[in-house]
């Protein structure tokens, strides 16, 4: 039976994990951006008199201003991480349903060998020859993933 891997990596989803990833989208969207420049001239203006001098809250330097930007900026760029771990930890359980799918497809084609080989010994076709050169491609193939193992080590 096939795997989703849509379907298993779900299962590992948490609430904290669909809120940060929600944060996130919304975070990472134009209309975020659009809302936060239009913010942050608002507070500009009103707070160098545009609106009036009675109405600013905020002098020059903008502190508080200041200190909004870096909470808001502490706060997504804990978001994004905790994405990002949940992120990984997505491609880890697609890797591993990956690699268990690759070994099931190789018991498969196996046994699907096995199957053809007796067919065609019970038929008295000779298949040695074809065995040979698909145990050699087999073993290069093999050799050549040792290989390259030893050298991403």
């Amino acid at each position: 039976m096939a795997i989703n891997k849509n379907i298993e990596t779900k299962k590992i989803h948490t609430k904290s994990d669909r809120i940060s990833s929600y944060v996130t989208k919304v975070a990472g969207s134009m209309p975020f951006l659009v809302i936060n420049v239009l913010f942050f001239a608002f507070w500009i203006l009103l707070n160098t008199g545009v609106f009036g001098h009675n109405l600013i809250v905020d002098t020059y330097p903008f502190s508080f201003l200041t200190t909004t930007v870096s909470i808001e900026a502490i706060l997504l760029s804990t978001f994004v991480i905790m994405s990002q771990r949940r992120e990984a930890k997505l491609s880890e359980a697609r890797t591993e349903l990956d690699y268990h799918s690759d070994l099931k497809a190789e018991v498969d084609i196996n046994t699907i060998v096995n199957i053809l080989e007796r067919l065609a010994e019970k038929q008295n076709i000779d298949v040695s020859d074809l065995l040979s050169a698909m145990k050699k491609t087999e073993t290069k193939t093999l050799d050549e993933a040792i290989k390259d193992e030893n050298l991403n080590e």
